[in-house]
């Protein structure tokens, strides 16, 4: 690939300001090229695909962590310019430079994340009084324009007659109320009777007071009755200190709103990925083991979920109700297939049948579907033993890798399972068109994020994972009617059929 003709920070200004306006569907107007990329939400999928694209229009492949580390419009398309001149300078010279693979490889600082770990002591839960809230009037939820928020909002409106406040970014209360609306709609889990009982806060999880004033912050404690949080910014790309503050310091304000006025349980939606220092790696981890190693967690995201579930054992040990829930990658619905086509999982599918490889690893499918999750953590939440307890959401009989290649071979599709390093290169060689998802991939695949130079993939080779045991969470589930459905080529078809349906996927 070579560079492009002359480009000029104002020139990569107009681009990029058009370009993300189209890519989160706003109109370019209303794009402030001084406010922080994060603050529009790019997720990860979101962000590769920003990244690909100024490849295709500089001629470089830049780092994604550039869109942390120049987190504006204006200052990214300064260091752009200045990238794009370095490089042209070099190319003019003569020096022969590869420009398809990652540049500009920005490191993160080191963090000592226990440190992190520091719950702010005027949130002590442990002045007011124990209750258990066994029908609660109002519950406050934070995610709710999420995949797994919407799943549990569906639940809560099944389960309780309870009315459902919910946590949004939005201009107003209408605006508000249409994109929780929306969400649900998407996943074909709207039902008008409900409508009355979803009342959006309009604030945002990064900001102190969640960013919805200390008048109003107060009135929500006197009335809320249970919190869930189930709110993150999930992005594989930016570092930890750019997902603190909805993650980290965001969690810290749920708890600051459960110790007030009067206590309220907190059911707290977690991750998996707190067990992803290599400490673990193949060891049995149990639900209530406590979780100090951190050492070696490279993902911004899974960073910031181990410390903000430091924080609320912190606030459990000084006296808050709370329930704890560690979902692994969450899959579609089981019933209907009905799933998010944006995640990592469906992109990386379809763009190996699209190359018509997959990587020949040692992969487990140990995602979960998300009506189990969503259905498991409303029930646990319930239940006043589980007060003080973890659940581990994993699927508790993945299904490796080649069997779901063995599957799709099956449907009919042409592909095949290849080494890993092959796969790398035809990714790399092969792949050079944004119509393949793993074109957009790219950076987050091949980047080599820690001291031991992994790539995401590299991390989760099961050599390199612990194995984490669900069995309380089951023991807990068996009083009820709530089992994981087992990955089976019929569960896997259901998604398929969803996903050539609406588009997503073409008819082998």
């Amino acid at each position: 690939m070579s560079l492009k003709p002359s480009f000029t920070a104002a020139n990569i200004q107009a681009w990029l300001v058009s370009n993300l306006a189209e890519l989160i569907s706003l109109e370019a107007e209303d794009i402030d090229i001084q406010e922080n990329l994060e603050n529009y939400g790019l997720d990860s999928a979101q962000a590769m695909i920003l990244v690909s694209k100024l490849e295709k229009l500089l001629g470089f492949q830049p780092s994604p962590l550039l869109l942390w580390h120049y987190p504006n419009i204006a200052s990214l398309s300064q260091r752009l310019a200045e990238e794009f001149q370095e490089k042209s300078d070099v190319q003019d010279s003569g020096v022969e430079r590869q420009t398809n693979i990652v540049t500009a490889n920005i490191a993160p600082p080191i963090l000592d994340l226990k440190a992190e770990a520091v719950l702010d002591p005027t949130i002590r839960p442990d002045a007011l009084p124990q209750v258990f809230v066994e029908s609660p009037k109002n519950i406050f939820l934070t995610g709710g324009t999420g995949f797994l928020g919407a799943f549990l909002i569906k639940e809560l409106l099944q389960q309780t007659n309870a009315d459902i406040y919910c946590l949004v970014r939005a201009a107003d209360i209408q605006e508000g109320k249409n994109k929780l609306v929306k969400n649900l709609q998407s996943y074909a889990i709207w039902d008008e009777q409900f409508n009355s009982r979803i009342v959006p806060i309009v604030g945002d999880l990064s900001q102190p007071l969640l960013g919805i004033g200390a008048e109003q912050f107060q009135i929500l404690a006197t009335n809320i009755d249970t919190i869930y949080h189930s709110g993150a910014l999930l992005n594989y790309v930016f570092p930890y200190s750019a997902l603190k503050a909805a993650n980290v310091l965001g969690t810290q304000e749920v708890l600051r709103l459960a110790s007030q006025i009067k206590l309220k349980p907190v059911h707290y939606v977690s991750s998996v990925a707190i067990f992803e220092s290599p400490v673990y790696a193949g060891k049995l981890v149990k639900e209530q083991d406590d979780f100090n190693h951190w050492e070696g967690i490279f993902l911004g995201y899974s960073q910031t979920k181990w410390v903000a579930e430091k924080l609320v054992k912190i606030a459990r040990d000084r006296g808050l109700p709370v329930t704890i829930h560690r979902p692994p990658l969450i899959s579609g619905d089981s019933e209907t297939g009905i799933c998010n086509t944006h995640d990592f999982i469906n992109l990386m599918v379809k763009g190996c049948l699209q190359m018509g490889y997959f990587p020949d690893v040692e992969y487990m499918m140990d995602m979960s579907p998300v009506d189990y999750v969503s259905k498991a953590i409303v029930y646990l939440s319930m239940q006043k033993e589980s007060l003080g307890k973890a659940f581990n959401l994993q699927h508790p009989q993945p299904a490796p890798l080649s069997t779901l290649i063995k599957w799709v071979k099956s449907f009919g599709y042409p592909v095949e399972a290849i080494p890993y390093e092959q796969w790398q290169a035809e990714l790399i060689n092969n792949v050079s068109s944004v119509d393949n998802p793993l074109y957009t991939l790219r950076p987050f695949l091949l980047e080599r994020w820690s001291d031991e130079q992994l790539t995401i993939p590299d991390l989760y080779l099961q050599a390199k994972r612990p194995h984490i045991s669900c069995q309380d969470t089951l023991h807990a589930l068996a009083g009820s009617s709530i089992v994981c459905p087992p990955i089976t080529s019929e569960l896997f078809m259901t998604y398929t059929a969803y996903l050539i349906q609406t588009g997503f996927l073409s008819v082998a």
